[in-house]
Parts: structure tokens; sequence; C-alpha cells
């Protein structure tokens, strides 16, 4: 059972999701530099947040084109489990691994602080460590993190259960003061319809030791690594 953590130019929270992998939930984990093709041995990959190649084009838009994404998404299609957080939620988007795209956030101002998260689902291999309807404080830090996609989409998403995770007041209910960007539907993190691809805006790895003032994103990677040690056990 193996971590990879993709490090594109720019990536800056890599480091931390490393960190977290190998030193609080002690698992083995690599780095994949954003020229390699090759995914072989690693059970899930970590798209890590900053600002890949600059976001000189567009959030996200260079990144999916380098030649380590044409392997995530031949392992994602085969079934391999990925997590994208931030500009990873923007890459899997640009990359057509997760529907819609993340646009400017509506105040057109950088975004960076604690923000609060409903867990919708716990039944999937990121959130089998939560509880439905948990709040959680976890930071975001984010110019373009407004998450966007037509009515149709919409629809399918909300009525299929694909999201994850959503914007909440501290009762948590989902009101326009607690939406930090503007996403549709208080949308912070979504998974595909296999529900193997994950992208999340706000940063779990950031908020994974008590030192940091909050652990509540130390579920997404516990949950994870129960998920694949089951899977390496049916295997």
């Amino acid at each position: 059972m193996k971590f990879g953590v993709v490090v594109f130019p720019g990536s800056n929270c890599d480091h931390d999701a490393y960190h977290v992998i190998s030193k609080v939930i002690g698992q083995p984990v690599d780095f994949i530099w954003h020229r390699d093709s090759n995914l072989d041995g690693f059970d899930c990959i970590v798209l890590p947040g900053g600002f890949s190649y600059g976001d000189y084009l567009r959030t996200g838009a260079i990144a999916s084109m380098s030649p380590v994404m044409r392997s995530v998404v031949g392992f994602a299609n085969h079934g391999g489990i990925v997590i994208g957080i931030c500009n990873g939620f923007q890459i899997l988007c640009e990359s057509g691994l997760l529907p819609g795209a993340l646009l400017r956030n509506a105040s057109l101002a950088f975004a960076c602080r604690h923000v609060n998260l409903r867990v919708e689902r716990t039944d999937t291999v990121y959130t089998r460590d939560y509880e439905r309807g948990q709040v959680l404080s976890i930071p975001i830090a984010h110019g373009d993190g407004n998450y966007f996609c037509d009515d149709e989409t919409l629809a399918r998403l909300e009525g299929e259960g694909q999201v994850l995770f959503r914007y909440v007041d501290s009762k948590g209910d989902p009101t326009p003061e607690s939406n930090p960007n503007g996403s549709r539907n208080n949308i912070a993190g979504i998974v595909n319809d296999r529900g193997n691809v994950l992208g999340m805006m706000p940063h779990p790895e950031r908020a994974s030791e008590e030192a940091l003032g909050s652990a509540d994103g130390r579920g997404v990677f516990t949950s994870l690594a129960a998920a694949l040690a089951e899977l390496a056990k049916a295997s």
C-alpha cells in the first residue's frame, strides 16, 4: 500500500501532504515528478495545492497536459484512487476527471482562513472515519475556488450523492454567509460517479495536527489508509 504525491512546478503543499501521510498517519509515500509517467506500485495519487506552472494560462490547465496527468487519468479510469486538493481539484476538472470548473472567488479576493465543512456522506474511501453531518474546521487558501457547473451537472451531483463536503456555518447550515467563494450550492468537494476521484478546495493536510489549530482534516487521510488496507487484503 503506497501513496504518491505529484509535484508540479509551483506546487507548495506537496511537502505538507507528504508529511501528513508519512509522519501523522504513518503510511509509505513517495513524490512523483510531473514529467514522470510510471505510476506502478502506487495505490493512491495525491494532487496537492499550489500554483502549478504559475497558473499562467488558467488554473490547472497547463498541469492537466503534463506527462504525469496522462497516467493519472488512466490510473483513475482503471479504478485507482485519486485526491486533488485546491489546485489539485482544479487540475482534476481541467483533466476531465471531475465535472465543472473552478472560477475566481465571487469576492475577487484571495481567501485564507478556517471554514466550516459539513460531511455529506460517510460511505466513501475518503470519509469513512467521519460521521454524516459532522462539521469540520479546515482552512482554505485560494483565489479561484468558486465551483461552477451547469444546472444539469449540478442536479446529477446532488441527486447521485457526489457532493462530499459543503461549506456551512457553525450550526451546520449552508448559508450564503458561510460560502467563502461563491461555489454553487456551497459545494466544497465532489467525487466522480465511481467514487474513486475526489476534488476538494479546503486543505485537510493543513488541519491534521492539533498544533495547527485543528485536526479535523486527518480523517480524510486515515479513511484512505483504512480503505487501501482493506483493498490490499482483498487482493
